[in-house]
């Protein structure tokens, strides 16, 4: 699988990293913080899925002007993929007619402008080649992390959480080789508040660690970009084997 990290500031892209989005293959993305920003009208095209974990605006920031640049009448629409809660405040609080237009009421069934598909927790999806398990994660709202495989090797997106587990029971039961997209939000000093707001702190992204499987890539991201350097230096000191500090802008072969 070929994943970009899509950067999301104009200077100092790859440490700057304000908001999350995943293209995979060039076809299917995961999260859409910048997409709307991205490339070519062209290259938005070319997105066919877009798999949302949670409606918190830094990953659905761009995906209003997404949905506009992305168009084009002679493709098949763009399928938004997220759990019924993810999609229902998407609707009401979006694509509303106020804040940006209701493409979901004005989509006609022969010339639809955009699709949405409600993810169910542990069914399967199947597009692009790559098969997608959504499964619940612990957030303070409802979200979903992917497990990702193309039948040859097997990525993570663990999605914004605090210690979770279903998410690495299922990881233990695909294919080899894996690799996992995992967040470190907060330096240690703020486990407080990294665990009222569910999301994780360096030392307890080695807890997390600990319950997967063998992971040839451990990649931390979403990283606070005004306390990276402590994080930073805080994953660093953990030894964990296959760890890398994910930039803005950045191309994995996984």
């Amino acid at each position: 699988m070929r994943i970009q990290i899509l950067a999301s500031s104009l200077e100092a892209a790859p440490k700057r990293h304000y908001a999350s989005c995943y293209v995979i293959n060039g076809t299917v993305a995961i999260d859409a913080g910048q997409v709307g920003l991205w490339g070519t009208p062209q290259q938005q095209s070319d997105l066919l899925h877009i798999f949302l974990t949670h409606p918190h605006i830094d990953h659905i920031a761009t995906l209003p002007i997404f949905l506009e640049n992305a168009w084009d009448p002679a493709k098949e629409a763009v399928v938004l993929h997220g759990s019924g809660e993810t999609l229902q405040a998407l609707h009401r609080h979006i694509l509303n007619d106020i804040v940006w237009p209701d493409f979901v009421r004005t989509t006609l069934p022969e010339r639809p402008f955009l699709r949405l598909q409600e993810l169910r927790p542990e069914e399967e999806v199947e597009v692009e080649g790559l098969c997608v398990l959504p499964v619940e994660v612990s957030h303070i709202v409802p979200t979903l992390g992917f497990i990702v495989t193309d039948g040859r090797s097997t990525v993570v997106f663990g999605a914004d959480s605090g210690a979770t587990q279903r998410i690495w029971e299922l990881a233990w039961q695909t294919p080899e080789p894996r690799s996992v997209f995992l967040e470190a939000a907060f330096p240690n000093s703020m486990s407080g508040l990294a665990e009222r707001a569910g999301h994780l702190t360096p030392q307890m992204f080695a807890g997390e660690v600990l319950k997967m499987p063998r992971m040839e890539n451990v990649i931390a991201v979403h990283i606070k970009a005004r306390l990276r350097e402590t994080i930073e230096r805080e994953l660093s000191a953990l030894g964990i084997a296959g760890l890398t500090i994910a930039e803005g802008g950045e191309t994995y072969e996984l």
